[in-house]
């Protein structure tokens, strides 16, 4: 399905949505195009999208090309190209958000369990306390680590489950 999306005539199709920004230490640039079809073997697929950002950053001088194919149900004409980016944003910044504290707090990636369902339940039990200090309004999840180390009541407290 994937080669299916990828070689859509993207040459040939409008652009929907085009922005700039500087920000981070770098220039970036993305493109959105959208694709409407029938043809792909996907429950209630509707349309292909394809994002290309451009990454110049100053510091290192690096220019990064990314492209990025994706798939949705939103019918053709439902949102708009801007509209799209910011979904699509949105959905990576969060993603961002919760990878960056899992690797940086938890230091999920230098982590030695690789064996059958337990890197799963470890990222779940990661996700729920960072939720859970989320919901009891911490921002720094490290902080709030190392002030529920110090009072192990509070997070059973935040969850309901103490009286």
């Amino acid at each position: 399905m994937f080669d299916r999306v990828r070689r859509l005539p993207w040459q040939d199709i409008a652009l929907d949505h085009y922005e700039r920004t500087r920000a981070h230490h770098r220039h970036e640039i993305r493109r959105l195009k959208t694709a409407a079809f029938a043809h792909i073997d996907y429950p209630d697929a509707k349309q292909a999208l394809q994002v290309v950002r451009w990454r110049h950053d100053f510091t290192s001088g690096k220019l990064t090309i990314e492209r990025v194919y994706l798939i949705t149900s939103l019918p053709p004409g439902a949102a708009s190209g801007a509209q799209l980016a910011a979904w699509i944003r949105g959905h990576w910044k969060i993603e961002n958000l919760l990878h960056h504290v899992r690797d940086r707090t938890f230091r999920e990636d230098d982590s030695k369990i690789h064996v059958g369902r337990l890197p799963r339940v470890m990222a779940g039990l990661r996700n729920l306390a960072i939720s859970v200090h989320r919901q009891d309004g911490h921002t720094n999840i490290a902080a709030a680590l190392r002030e529920a180390a110090r009072d192990w009541d509070r997070p059973l407290t935040a969850l309901g489950l103490t009286g």
